[in-house]
This record gives structure tokens, C-alpha cells and sequence, in this order.
């Protein structure tokens, strides 16, 4: 008895090794779309206990002995890739993924594919949440062409400014949302400043709303003296901080 069991345990230890040279070259390959071995007519070759043989240089997708490996691992979110796989579970119906399970992203944008409406933006390029380029980011140093004193009325240059940002953002296919924020110099009261760095903001709103920019993507803020980029102490730095920044998201 003890005999009869040691042979059988024998044979099935030695039931893949069997199969493995058993199996002419020629009727073993690796299947295009998979990891997996095939044979000549197309089945999964499976070990002595039912496990897919491995090929060597096959490459990553689904061949028949993987499907069947597919339906005992699942696949919840029907992509292709095996749950225990799937490094982005629950991806929608149709979406192209990579050998990960997770959503294509072509142009890097951070916008997976099936959600990116405008494909093959410029690397680097700032985008909004359906993938489209918006206008970058613009500050307007008041140097040349500041405000009055104790004023938030345009002037000129400014003028000249917004009339780039509202071009730049009207041409974009993005959905642009802008934050505009107004800052002083140090001069007078800290709090009156505060007050004029809002209006300053404000004035520099209506004017983008008035060029074709809908008011409702506008918020406004004002900094006044807190936040200066230049020495106050000079003429030159006091102009640069008398300025209004145009944040888009």
C-alpha cells in the first residue's frame, strides 16, 4: 500500500516535466496576445494540475489559457485586466487602459483619454478638467502706467494688458475660471490699502467681463500691502508692488 502511494505521488510529480518535453516545438507557442503557451490549434497548454504554461516572449493581453485564468482571478470593471492585476480598479465600459488597468493618458496632460476633449495638447501646457488648454497664469506689473494715487481707475498700459489676457483666454478652448488679485504698495494705512487693492482687483474684473470673459469664471481678492515683491523702501520697488496678478484655473 505504502508502495502504490509512493508511485502515484512519483507519477504526478513528474506528470508536467512529461508534458513539457512531451510537446513538440512545433506544436507550442507563444500566442500573440498573451504570456500564455498554445497549441497548434489554438488551445491553452495546461500543467498536470491544470495551470497555464508560461511562454517565453509573449507578451502582455488575453490568450485562452489567460481568459480562463481571467474568469478564476475576475475582472470587475471588464477591462482585460485581472482584478489581482488592476492597479485602477472600476474604470468605465470602453475606456482604453494599459497593462495596469489604468485609463490611456496620450498627451501626459493628466486628463485620461476618455475624458479629454481636446487630445494632443502641447506638453507642459495647463489644462482644464476636460483636458483643453487655458491661458497661463499673467502678472501686470503697474511700472510704466500705474494707477493714480488713491485711484482704481485703468490706465493705458493696464488697459493694454487686460486687452492681452482677455484675447489669450477668448482664443483658448479651455474653461478657464480666473482669480484676480490686487496688491499695494506700503504706502499709506495698512487697512485703506487692503480697500484699494479689492477695487484695484475690481476694476481690472469689469474690464475682462466687458472684453467677452464671462463674469461668473471671475473672483476677485485683494492682498494689499501683505504681499510685495520688491524692496518698498525705493521708488522702482514700490511700482513693482503696485500690481494686479491674474491667476487661471
Amino acid at each position: 500500500m505504502f508502495e502504490k502511494a509512493g508511485k502515484n505521488k512519483i507519477a504526478m510529480m513528474l506528470a508536467p516535466v512529461g508534458l513539457a518535453f512531451g510537446l513538440s516545438a512545433g506544436s507550442v507557442s507563444a500566442d500573440n496576445h498573451g504570456p500564455f503557451a498554445t497549441s497548434g490549434s489554438g488551445e491553452g497548454v495546461k500543467t498536470g494540475y491544470g495551470e497555464c504554461w508560461n511562454a517565453v516572449g509573449g507578451t502582455a493581453g488575453v490568450a485562452p489559457c489567460a481568459a480562463e485564468k481571467m474568469m478564476m482571478d475576475g475582472d470587475a470593471d471588464g477591462d482585460g485586466v485581472p482584478d489581482s492585476k488592476d492597479r485602477c480598479p472600476n474604470t468605465p465600459k470602453g475606456a482604453a487602459v494599459d497593462a495596469d488597468g489604468c485609463p490611456l493618458d496620450g498627451d501626459g496632460d493628466g486628463v485620461p483619454d476618455f475624458k479629454d476633449n481636446c487630445p494632443g495638447t502641447p506638453k507642459g501646457a495647463k489644462v482644464d478638467p476636460k483636458g483643453c488648454q487655458i491661458a497661463g497664469n499673467v502678472t501686470i506689473n503697474t511700472t510704466t502706467d500705474h494707477f493714480d494715487f488713491d485711484s482704481a481707475m485703468l490706465k493705458p498700459a493696464m488697459k493694454s494688458e487686460l486687452d492681452n489676457v482677455a484675447a489669450s483666454v477668448n482664443a483658448s478652448r479651455g474653461d478657464e475660471m480666473l482669480e484676480i488679485v490686487g496688491h499695494t504698495d506700503s504706502t499709506g494705512p495698512e487697512a485703506y490699502n487692503q480697500g484699494l487693492s479689492e477695487r484695484r482687483a475690481q476694476s481690472a474684473a469689469d474690464y475682462l467681463a466687458g472684453k467677452g470673459i464671462n463674469a461668473s469664471n471671475i473672483t476677485v481678492k485683494g492682498m494689499g500691502e501683505s504681499a510685495p515683491v520688491a524692496d518698498n523702501a525705493t521708488a522702482a520697488g514700490r511700482a513693482m508692488n503696485r500690481r494686479v496678478e491674474i491667476i487661471t484655473k
